[in-house]
């Protein structure tokens, strides 16, 4: 099976920013996707952002559209997220998660999960 670990997360104020990284111990047919989740306290997990390793599609959740920006390093099976202008409102756990296909509402049949790497955005 498929390990990620994220890491990345930390502290800044609000318009800063910060990278998440999820490295992936192996790629699979059952973890061509790539993305994405949050949840912050006394909140669902949602959605943030996806990425296709077959092809290179990239889709957002509209909250962070122009702030975030997800990328791929092949070499490397890693999948970064850059966090850009960062809102309070962005505080939360990052979950790193891997599935079948990325879509613009999430990744379908989802398989693995990270660990989590906390941000936290300052007012």
């Amino acid at each position: 099976q498929v390990q990620l670990v994220e890491s990345g997360g930390g502290l800044v104020q609000a318009g800063g920013s910060l990278r998440l990284s999820c490295a992936a111990s192996g790629r699979t047919l059952s973890t061509a996707a790539m993305g994405w989740f949050r949840q912050a306290p006394g909140k669902e997990r949602e959605f943030v952002a996806a990425i296709s390793w077959s092809y290179v599609g990239t889709y957002y959740t509209d909250s962070v559209k122009g702030r975030f920006t997800i990328s791929r390093d092949d070499a490397k099976n890693t999948v970064y997220l850059q966090m850009n202008s960062l809102k309070p409102e962005d505080t939360a756990v990052y979950y790193c998660a891997a599935g079948r296909e990325a879509t613009s509402l999430g990744i379908r049949y989802l398989q693995v999960w990270g660990q989590g790497t906390l941000v936290t955005v300052s007012s």
